[in-house]
């Protein structure tokens, strides 16, 4: 008699980041390495280095500090074959390019574009190039979503849910990023109530992009979130809340300390790291996202 046949189970294929995602996340990253050298490193100089003049400069280094962020998140993402764990990521991308290109279209004249408003040429080519750029994620992005989605392969299953505690902190988190975001997004004048220090509109709405972006990842991750796929936004999370304090103590001068605000934004920055740094402890190194 024949043995019984044995029954071997394929391997599943892992569904990869496609080439032109890839090449998305990689321009995205060289306007975000400009920008934290540019804002970050010279908050100072944005007259004549960056898009358009901030003011004041703890504004510039915030906006350094949130850049930051999104290139160490964009540079792991460059490194992960896969797409599950670049998913809310390009997500979150997407939204915050898509919030600051209406701001930037809104507030046009504010921007270096024209050799006679421009301080340097530099300052006009970091213009030229942000317009570019918030111009061609938004439009991209969604089209490459979708064939990612529908790309061969699969995603590993959810093996690492985000402890309770970790989702209870993320949770309140997102919801006071998304709700001081949408404020300030939608009536910028609300800043004066709401922020530590005083906005200009067009500072105001790429603030509240940028709080909105920040919430929706740790809103999704405090819901439905494995450790496993948010290892990269847990580590940059960590970086966030590091680099707003440093960008905080550096101008600390500025901050109106005697408002709550202060003191809710000095605790969020406190809390984002601490929720960044235990998540990023906590998740796995990712191995099954490297190879299908």
């Amino acid at each position: 008699m024949d043995p019984a046949p044995t029954t071997v189970t394929p391997r599943t294929e892992l569904r990869r980041a496609l080439p032109a995602t890839r090449a998305v996340l990689g321009l995205f990253a060289v306007l975000s390495t400009l920008a934290v050298i540019s804002i970050f490193l010279f908050s100072h100089r944005t007259d004549d280095w960056f898009a358009w003049t901030i003011a004041p400069p703890l504004s510039a280094c915030f906006f350094g500090a949130c850049f930051g962020s999104t290139l160490v998140v964009e540079i792991l993402s460059l490194r992960q074959p896969a797409w599950a764990p670049i998913r809310l990521n390009a997500l979150a991308i997407f939204v915050f390019a898509s919030m600051t290109l209406a701001a930037t279209l809104l507030h046009l004249e504010k921007f270096h574009l024209q050799s006679d408003n421009a301080a340097t040429f530099q300052a006009q080519a970091a213009a030229w190039f942000w317009l570019i750029v918030y111009i061609v994620v938004p439009l991209a992005l969604p089209v490459l979503m979708v064939l990612q989605e529908r790309a061969p392969g699969a995603d590993p299953p959810d093996r690492f849910p985000v402890p309770t505690a970790l989702r209870i902190a993320l949770g309140l988190e997102a919801a006071v990023l998304l709700v001081v975001g949408i404020a300030i997004f939608a009536v910028p004048s609300l800043a004066t109530t709401l922020w530590p220090w005083p906005l200009t509109p067009l500072v105001a709405q790429v603030t509240g992009a940028w709080l909105i972006a920040f919430g929706l990842v740790s809103g999704v991750t405090a819901v439905a979130g494995d450790l496993g796929r948010q290892r990269n936004a847990t580590i940059a999370y960590a970086v966030l809340g590091a680099l707003v304090m440093v960008a905080t103590f550096r101008f600390r001068g500025t901050v109106e300390w005697d408002r709550p605000a202060a003191w809710i934004y000095l605790g969020m920055a406190v809390a984002i790291a601490l929720t960044g740094a235990a998540g990023w402890r906590l998740a796995p190194s990712g191995e099954e996202y490297r190879s299908g």
